[in-house]
């Protein structure tokens, strides 16, 4: 029997180049009650993104115009660029008891947890390394030189906020990090707080 549950809202933060994009991926395609909360950016598009699965491009005027709409969960200026979460789908996808993941960084963590704490799972992906962390940026090839040293300048103003997420993974291995990550959600979606049918379901045995 199923038991009738929330959504829950399952943040993956870290510094830029340490595996957060590849994990939430890889878990989209392992779990089919899993959707991915599809942000809004300023950003230039790289070549390998996708307007509106990667995220949604769109200019300033349009981002101030639904910030100040209040049609974002949360908001972040990073490395210069705006980016939000839209929210009208995300509390869709909860009350039909989907969980939402989100690749976003600590700013807009600590937004969403205080709108919405009991929604939220949240896990904190370190590098093993700083020498690694710069490998994995150059090796994507998607920013050049500067912006690589842009961003490693402010990893360790990132890896701070460590302490503020329910969960810390160190990313050696992509495999393992997937498996506890996957191992994190399983065990959140079996909360008794999130388990709204649970009380129906055992009164059957009285």
């Amino acid at each position: 029997m199923n038991i009738k549950r929330r959504g829950l809202m399952f943040i993956l933060s870290s510094p830029s180049g340490a595996g957060k994009t590849s994990i939430a991926q890889a878990l989209l395609k392992q779990d089919s009650h899993l959707r991915n909360s599809i942000s809004v950016t300023t950003r230039p598009k790289r070549p390998s993104e996708i307007d509106g699965k990667d995220y949604f491009f769109i200019n300033e005027n349009k981002f101030k115009e639904m910030l100040d709409n209040c049609e974002l969960l949360e908001h972040a200026e990073v490395f210069g660029h705006f980016y939000g979460t839209p929210k009208e789908f995300v509390f869709e996808q909860l009350e039909m008891g989907f969980d939402v993941i989100f690749d976003i960084d600590w700013q807009g963590t600590q937004q969403i947890a205080q709108l919405a704490p009991n929604d939220l799972v949240t896990v904190f992906i370190l590098p093993p390394d700083l020498p690694t962390l710069y490998e994995r940026l150059k090796n994507r090839a998607q920013d050049d030189e500067e912006t690589i040293s842009t961003r490693m300048n402010e990893a360790a103003s990132e890896i701070s906020h460590w302490p503020e997420y329910h969960y810390v993974i160190v990313n050696q291995d992509f495999e393992k990090s997937l498996a506890q990550i996957a191992a994190i959600l399983t065990a959140e979606r079996t909360r008794r707080k999130r388990l709204i049918g649970l009380a129906e379901f055992v009164n059957q045995f009285r």
